[in-house]
C-alpha cells in the first residue's frame, strides 16, 4: 500500500475502526456499559432481562460502541462476524408465551417508533421490509401469526433482512451428537438455557446458524445459507439484541454473549455465567420486600433476620426446582463428556452386553481411573424412559453387599446412562452356559451364588424400608464379582411399595420361562413372584440347563419327573463330573421344585428360603409340594419358545412381557 493511502485511510477511518472487535460477556454484572433501552435490565444475578412477563413492552441492549462490519482496503466485501450466546426464554403459560428475541445488527441503538408483539421491538407496520432500515436479525420467534387472525404457538429460527418476515427459517431442533445425523426439536420457550452460534462469511457470503444445549455444539448447522449483506450493513453497525411481548408473555434472557469481527468469537465460560431468575419468585420477593420495608420501623433486627430466612428458602427452593423425584434419591448426576470419553465414544470394543433395554459398556474414569460398567438405555424405547428413572429410584437408595451398586446416572436429552459398579466375571448366564472348560463353576461356587442371590432378594423383600419386587429375577441379572460372589442387577422392571400395602401392577413383564402362573391370570406380581423366579434359578444352576429348551422341553417337569423315580441326582450338571455334597444338591433341587409350585401360597418366602439353605430349618415333607404342576401343563394355550420369538401367552404378546410395565 502506497503511504499516502495508509495516511488517508488512518485520518478518514474512525478511531473505533482499530479499537477491540472482540467482547465476552460471561454474565452482565453491573451491566458493564451495555446500551440498555425499554424494558431491559440487568438482574442482580447477572442476568440481562430484555422484557419480564408483562403485556406489550419492548427491550433493547446493545454493545455501546459501534463495529466496523466494512474492510476498508476491500469495500465490496462485509466483513466476517461471529457470535455466540445463551438465551433463556420463560413463557408466563406453558406453552403460551410470546414472541421472542433477535440477535440484531443495526446502524443505530434507537428505535423509537418500534412495535411489539410480531414486531420484536424493531419494526413497525409503516417501515416493516424497507431497504432504508439497514437492519439484519436473526430471529427466536415463540409465537405465529404475523399478518393472520390469530395467533398460535411458534418454535422456529429466522434469517430477517429489514422486515420481519423471515428470508429463511427452520424449526428449531438440533441434532445432538457428533455422529448422529437425527434431528430433534429443542423448544426454545422451555425456560432452559439454550445456546446460539452465529457466524457469517465476508468473502463467501454464507450464513450458519446453530443451536443447542450446553457444553456440547453439534457439528451440523440449523440453517446454512448464501446471503449478501453488503447492501444491508452501513460502515459502522451496533450489535445487540431486540425482544417484545404482546398479549402473550415471556421473560426473555441472555446469561453469557461473544462476539468478534474477522475471528471466531472466543467460548463462554458455561459454569461462570448467571441462572435465569424465576419471575414468580421475583414477584413474591418484591412483595415481601415491601412487607419488611414496613417492618423495618419496628426492629430492624426482626427484618434482618427475615432476610436471612428468606433468602435460604429461596435457595432451598430454587434447589429442588431443579430436582426430579427420581433425582433426589439418587444425586450424583455425571458429565456427559466424562462418560462418552470414559467408554471411548460407546465404541463397539467397549459394549459387552447387549438386551432389550439397549446396551452396556465397560469404561474407566480419566478422573480416578475407576472402572465402571455403562447401561445406555434404547433411545427408541417406549419404555426406556420409565425403566431409566425406575432403575435409579431403585437402586438410587439400596445399599447391599449381593446387589450392584450404582453410581450415578447422566440424561442428556435421549441418551439415558446409568453408571454401575464394573463386576468383572460377568453374568451367571454366561458362565453356566458358556463353552468354555476352564469356566466351568465348582459346586461350592454354585452353592455360594445361590445363598448370596437369595440375601439380595431377602433385602429387597423383607429388609429394606419399602418391599421391591425385581419382577425379572434371571441368570443374565446376576453378574459375579471378583471374589466369586453374587451381584443382583437390573432393576428396570422392578417395583415398590409399602410394607403394609399391597401391589398393584397389573401387567405381566418379565422373561418366558420365570414367570409364575398366576400372573397370566391377575397380572399383579408380588413376593411370590420373584421366589417363583428365583426357584427356576435354583434348578437352572444345579442342573446346568435352561428352563426351556428344543422339543418342548421344560426344566421343571424334568427334574419333578426324576425326582418322583427315586433319583433326582441324575439331572445334576454333568459338567460337575458328580463333584458335589449330595445333601446340598438334593436340597436345592427340592426346594427348586417348591419355590416353583404352581399355587403361590405354597412358595416360602425368601426368609424361609435362607433358612433352608443355611440347614436352620428342614424343608416340608415332599408330600406338601409334589403335587405340584408346572405351569406349562396347566396352561394349554402357552407356546415354549425363547425370549426373542414372536409368541403369545394367550392374550399376551412376548413384547408385552419382555417390555411391558
Amino acid at each position: 500500500m502506497a503511504p499516502l493511502t495508509f495516511l488517508i485511510l488512518f485520518f478518514t477511518v474512525p478511531p473505533y475502526f482499530f479499537a477491540d472487535s472482540k467482547f465476552l460477556y460471561n454474565g452482565f454484572h453491573e451491566g458493564k456499559g451495555l446500551n440498555l433501552d425499554g424494558a431491559a435490565i440487568v438482574k442482580p444475578s447477572g442476568a440481562l432481562c430484555l422484557t419480564s412477563n408483562s403485556q406489550n413492552v419492548v427491550g433493547h441492549a446493545f454493545y455501546p460502541d459501534p463495529v466496523m462490519l466494512f474492510d476498508p482496503r476491500s469495500p465490496s466485501n462485509t466483513s466476517s462476524f461471529s457470535t455466540t450466546f445463551v438465551f433463556a426464554i420463560d413463557p408466563s403459560i406453558p406453552g403460551h408465551g410470546g414472541h421472542g428475541l433477535a440477535f440484531t445488527l443495526a446502524p443505530s441503538t434507537r428505535f423509537d417508533e418500534a412495535e411489539s408483539g410480531h414486531y420484536l421491538g424493531l419494526f413497525n407496520p409503516l417501515n416493516d421490509g424497507n431497504p432504508s432500515n439497514h437492519i439484519f436479525a436473526v430471529e427466536f420467534d415463540t409465537v405465529k401469526g404475523h399478518g393472520g387472525v390469530t395467533n398460535s404457538r411458534g418454535n422456529h429460527i429466522g434469517i430477517n433482512i429489514n422486515g420481519i418476515s423471515s428470508v429463511k427459517s427452520q424449526l428449531a431442533a438440533s441434532s445432538y451428537y457428533v455422529d448422529d445425523t437425527v434431528w430433534k426439536e429443542i423448544q426454545i420457550d422451555s425456560g432452559d438455557p439454550i445456546v446460539a452460534w452465529i457466524d457469517y462469511d465476508g468473502r463467501s457470503k454464507n450464513l450458519s446458524v446453530t443451536i443447542g444445549l450446553l457444553e456440547l455444539k453439534p457439528e451440523k448447522p440449523l440453517i446454512l445459507c448464501h446471503i449478501d449483506l453488503t447492501s444491508v450493513m452501513k460502515n459502522q453497525m451496533f450489535v445487540g439484541f431486540a425482544a417484545s411481548t404482546g398479549i402473550e408473555t415471556s421473560a426473555h434472557y441472555i446469561l453469557g454473549w461473544s462476539f468478534a469481527v474477522d475471528a471466531t468469537a472466543r467460548q463462554l465460560k458455561y459454569s461462570q455465567l448467571p441462572n435465569r431468575p424465576n419471575e414468580q419468585n421475583i414477584s413474591s420477593s418484591s412483595n415481601n420486600n415491601s412487607q419488611l420495608k414496613s417492618v423495618l420501623a419496628v426492629s430492624s433486627i426482626i427484618v434482618l433476620m427475615a432476610i436471612v430466612i428468606l433468602t435460604f428458602l429461596f435457595i432451598r427452593m430454587k434447589k429442588a426446582e431443579s430436582l426430579e423425584d427420581w433425582e433426589k434419591d439418587c444425586p450424583h448426576r455425571f458429565n456427559f463428556k466424562d462418560i462418552y470419553t470414559a467408554t471411548n465414544g460407546f465404541n463397539d470394543s467397549a459394549q459387552i452386553g447387549i438386551g432389550g433395554f439397549g446396551s452396556v459398556y465397560k469404561g474407566k474414569l480419566s478422573s480416578t481411573g475407576a472402572e465402571i460398567a455403562v447401561k445406555r438405555v434404547k433411545r427408541d424405547s417406549s419404555q426406556g424412559m420409565k425403566e431409566f428413572a425406575a432403575e435409579i429410584e431403585s437402586l438410587g437408595r439400596l445399599r447391599h453387599k449381593n446387589l450392584v451398586n450404582l453410581q450415578g446416572w447422566c440424561k442428556k436429552q435421549n441418551d439415558l446412562l446409568i453408571v454401575y459398579d464394573y463386576i468383572p466375571n460377568g453374568s451367571l448366564h454366561s458362565l453356566l452356559h458358556t463353552s468354555k472348560q476352564s469356566v466351568i463353576l465348582k459346586w461350592e461356587q454354585r452353592f455360594n451364588i445361590l445363598k448370596g442371590i437369595a440375601a439380595g432378594l431377602l433385602y429387597l423383600h423383607e429388609d429394606w424400608e419399602q418391599v421391591v419386587i425385581h419382577r425379572d429375577v434371571k441368570p443374565s441379572n446376576v453378574l459375579i464379582d471378583a471374589d466369586m460372589n453374587a451381584r443382583l442387577s437390573d432393576f428396570g422392571l422392578s417395583r415398590q411399595y409399602d410394607h403394609n400395602e399391597m401391589s398393584h401392577t397389573t401387567r405381566v413383564v418379565g422373561t418366558i420361562g420365570y414367570i409364575p402362573p398366576e400372573l397370566f391370570r391377575t397380572g399383579k406380581a408380588s413376593k411370590s413372584a420373584d421366589v417363583f423366579a428365583y426357584g427356576v434359578l435354583l434348578l437352572e444352576v444345579a442342573c446346568g440347563r435352561k428352563p426351556l429348551g428344543s422339543n418342548q422341553f421344560i426344566l421343571m417337569d424334568w427334574v419333578m419327573e426324576w425326582y418322583e423315580t427315586g433319583d433326582i441326582l441324575h439331572v445334576a450338571d454333568p459338567k460337575l463330573d458328580s463333584i458335589y455334597k449330595v445333601e446340598e444338591m438334593e436340597m436345592v433341587l427340592q426346594l427348586g421344585l417348591l419355590c416353583t409350585h404352581w399355587k403361590q401360597e405354597a412358595r416360602p418366602s425368601m426368609r424361609q428360603v435362607m433358612r433352608f439353605l443355611n440347614r436352620e430349618d428342614p424343608l416340608p415333607a415332599s408330600d406338601a409340594w409334589t403335587n405340584s404342576q408346572s405351569i406349562f401343563e396347566s396352561s394349554s394355550r402357552l407356546t415354549m419358545t425363547d425370549r426373542s420369538s414372536s409368541m403369545s401367552v394367550g392374550p399376551i404378546s412376548s413384547a408385552s412381557i419382555n417390555e411391558g410395565r
